[in-house]
């Protein structure tokens, strides 16, 4: 995947994932952008684990498919987030 479409499918996949978990999430085109990309990692990853059984580090490419893994590893992205950076009393 080259440099553009990593941008474009982090863009996307970051906004969609904003819009769909409620609250506020915060950051501009930028984080959102960076959310996108660890979210096409982590979606990716999960999804050659589901495919093959192997681990590996790969990202999600830019297809419909593609979109819907990124926007669940982004989901999973913003959802981590949240949890470690609660304040704890």
């Amino acid at each position: 995947m080259t440099i553009i479409s990593w941008i474009v499918l982090g863009l996307l996949a970051g906004a969609i994932a904003k819009a769909i978990v409620p609250g506020y999430q915060g950051g501009n085109w930028f984080a959102t952008m960076i959310l996108g990309i660890i979210g096409a990692f982590i979606g990716g990853t999960l999804h050659l684990f589901i495919e093959t059984g192997s681990l590996e580090l790969t990202s999600a490419d830019l297809s419909i498919i593609g979109v819907f893994v990124a926007v669940l590893g982004s989901i999973i992205a913003i959802y981590l987030y949240g949890t470690m950076s609660r304040r704890r009393l």
